[in-house]
């Protein structure tokens, strides 16, 4: 008798075979396959199985998939964002020491407020962005006052008399500044950790901008803490409202809520106070206008929504160091040998407030 070579006969009998993946289901033999979730599919006929990369395929629970790597971990994007912003600001007073080699503060801050709002309201027509709702208004107004009017006109003012070494101080306090804004609005509360390295921070970007200034206050320095008060409270609502929608749209519509303001301000002001156009000047109204108010908020308050306000705030520390090296570098002024050891110091202290509980 010789035996039927059951491979070649069609079968309408169902056989249990070895699941290939977890979750695979078994269909007849006669169909030639067996069928397994989006990620492997064996081929009974031809004797072999294809496995398709999960993540490619987009399958569901249950699957293999690949480790996050850190360009893909949304904290991690979010550091990065926030990172770009305190670059962005760092330049914010050499600009403006720039800007006022052809405006007066009152120009300059009213001229820049109204390209970036302009600028804005280009990005916000073309994406078709619906309003606000009504209850994130207040939130917006607290953002276009703190940091479309306030800081750039109070720091303005502080710049007429202040080196941008002295104006540092300001940078210095913020991070501490805002995280206890935070700490009152959103009703977070970070670890005793967080507090000791963000205020230990504070006190070194205190000490070393004081010591660069020789420890002498200005008659700039009621502008500089008022700026410092304002700024953290914009920073901080618009922290919160990158929650709610995206950070461009927040400094966007911050922007256009200010320009009706900004607009007949730049025509009084510039009719009162000379002009007189330079390079460095048309260069650095570009920059707190482009730079610092549109670019530097927009990926600041995408990166502050990613990892929080508290943690964000801290990554300023590094910013008091960066302007002196834009002042060295810009502006020719001399930088102090304690740099190096204050720049390891703050970046210790950053490091402390990314990795403690907030």
């Amino acid at each position: 008798m010789r035996t039927q070579d059951s491979a070649t006969t069609p079968t309408a009998i169902a056989v249990t075979a070895p699941e290939t993946t977890p979750g695979a289901r078994t269909v007849g033999v006669g169909t030639g396959r067996t069928a397994a979730p989006s990620g492997a599919e064996s081929d009974a006929g031809a004797g072999r199985t294809t496995t398709r990369d999960a993540s490619a395929s987009g399958s569901p629970a249950g699957t293999a998939t690949p480790a996050r790597t850190p360009v893909s971990d949304p904290r991690a994007r979010g550091t990065l964002l926030a990172g770009l912003g305190v670059v962005a600001f760092s330049l914010t007073f050499p600009s403006t020491v720039w800007g006022l080699e052809s405006f007066g503060p009152w120009s300059l801050v009213a001229v820049r407020s109204t390209l970036a709002a302009l600028v804005a309201g280009v990005f916000l027509l073309v994406g078709r962005v619906p309003l606000p709702e009504r209850r994130h208004w207040a939130g917006l107004a607290v953002v276009g006052g703190g940091v479309v009017v306030g800081f750039p006109l109070l720091t303005s003012l502080a710049l007429q008399t202040s080196t941008t070494s002295h104006a540092a101080v300001v940078v210095g306090l913020l991070p501490l500044t805002t995280a206890a804004f935070a700490a009152l609005r959103t009703g977070r509360r970070p670890s005793r950790t967080f507090w000791i390295a963000a205020v230990s921070g504070a006190v070194v970007v205190l000490g070393f901008t004081l010591g660069e200034s020789g420890g002498s206050l200005s008659t700039g320095d009621l502008y500089l803490f008022g700026a410092l008060l304002v700024c953290a409270a914009g920073y901080t609502e618009g922290g919160r409202l990158a929650g709610l929608m995206p950070g461009w749209q927040v400094i966007g519509w911050a922007l256009i809520l200010c320009l009706p303001l900004m607009l007949a301000a730049s025509a009084v002001a510039l009719s009162l106070e000379p002009v007189r156009l330079t390079a460095h000047g048309v260069v650095g109204l570009l920059w707190v206008a482009l730079g610092s108010t549109f670019f530097g908020l927009y990926v600041w308050y995408r990166g502050m929504a990613a990892i929080g306000i508290p943690k964000a705030s801290q990554l300023q520390l590094a910013q008091p160091l960066l302007t002196l090296v834009w002042s060295v570098t810009l502006l020719g002024e001399t930088l102090s040998p304690a740099a190096p050891a204050a720049a390891v110091a703050v970046l210790v202290c950053i490091a402390v407030t990314q990795r403690s509980k907030s």
